[in-house]
């Protein structure tokens, strides 16, 4: 539960950044939102290995 909080908490950061650079075409938001993206997609890779392996272990 402990990485679940920190995707929600990650979402909530990056959102800003998504603003900025959909709206105000601000690069260097981009670039922070990709981050961001790849920073999401380890985590929840994390969870998806943690959840199989509980899984497995039944």
């Amino acid at each position: 539960m402990e990485k679940f909080a920190k995707i929600k908490e990650l979402i909530a950061s990056v959102e800003a950044d998504v603003e900025k650079f959909y709206n105000a075409n601000n690069g260097a938001a981009g670039t922070r939102v990709r981050k961001g993206m790849q920073d999401l997609k380890n985590l929840a890779q994390e969870i998806r290995a943690e959840v199989t392996e509980k899984k497995n272990t039944k």
